[in-house]
């Protein structure tokens, strides 16, 4: 039986919510193919994150991208010229999947190995939520 807040929808996809709904933003909700550990087994695993040597990358990372999207803010409200807004999303846009691969890398690198070489029934779910992850970034 899943977790509380997981539900099985009519395409058998198993749905989890994510965040309270605020007014005028709908309830966000992640599906996920039937079976998935919901992402308890690499987090039995891995004492730390992934990304734990690069902390400080990341944050430095995130936060330019947050003064990126300050600018598109003023950009809008500037009236600037459309094809120059598109431009800096798109660059908003790499930025934060080159910040999702760094994270991914160091998952693959310290969660996934390690729960690999440990080698008992989670290492499968395991690698099925890094599949998982991987899809989301592609498919996004």
């Amino acid at each position: 039986m899943p977790p509380r807040g997981i539900w099985q929808g009519p395409t058998g996809l198993v749905s989890r919510a994510v965040g309270p709904a605020w007014p005028g933003r709908p309830r966000l909700y992640y599906s996920y193919p039937r079976g998935v550990y919901w992402g308890r087994a690499s987090r039995k695993r891995c004492q730390l994150p992934g990304y734990a040597d690069d902390k400080d990358q990341v944050l430095t990372r995130l936060r330019r991208i947050e003064g990126q999207l300050r600018g598109l803010q003023r950009l809008v409200d500037q009236d600037t010229y459309c094809i120059d807004v598109l431009t800096q999303i798109s660059a908003v846009d790499k930025a934060l999947k080159g910040v999702a691969v760094t994270l991914l890398d160091g998952h693959l690198r310290h969660c996934v190995r390690d729960g690999m070489a440990a080698g008992d029934r989670d290492a499968e779910a395991i690698v099925t939520e890094a599949t998982g992850a991987i899809a989301r970034l592609v498919c996004a």
